[in-house]
């Protein structure tokens, strides 16, 4: 099993910043692209931006130059650094990975539970 846990969400003015951090555990072996995605009320969950674990990433065009995706491989950690952030930013944001635990018989896809972002004056 390996569990993800997300922190760092909370409410936050139009132009501030917050950042996002997601920690793996349990029976890792490894971990492979690893990412973040967000859900809006009334809208379909979409990603926001992946790593590689050689360090690759991607964006979404509406976060691309505000956010920054980055990891920690030594801590099985995934960061996501939000900027300029505007109230469409507004979401549940969840914790991403693809990998294996050490039991496992096939890769696995794991999520977190996520964590609420509000973006609001």
């Amino acid at each position: 099993q390996v569990q993800l846990v997300e922190s760092g969400g909370g409410l936050v003015q139009p132009g501030g910043s917050l950042r996002l951090s997601c920690a793996a555990s349990g029976s890792i072996f490894s971990l492979n692209a690893m990412g973040w995605y967000r859900q809006a009320p009334g809208k379909q969950r979409e990603l926001v931006a992946t790593i590689t674990s050689g360090g690759s990433t991607n964006y979404a065009d509406s976060v691309k130059g505000r956010f920054t995706i980055s990891r920690d491989n030594a801590k099985n950690t995934v960061y996501l650094q939000m900027n300029s952030l505007k109230p469409e930013d507004t979401a549940v944001y969840y914790c991403n990975a693809d990998g294996w635990g050490y039991y496992d018989t096939d890769p696995q896809d794991y999520w977190g539970q996520g964590t609420q972002v509000t973006v609001s004056s």
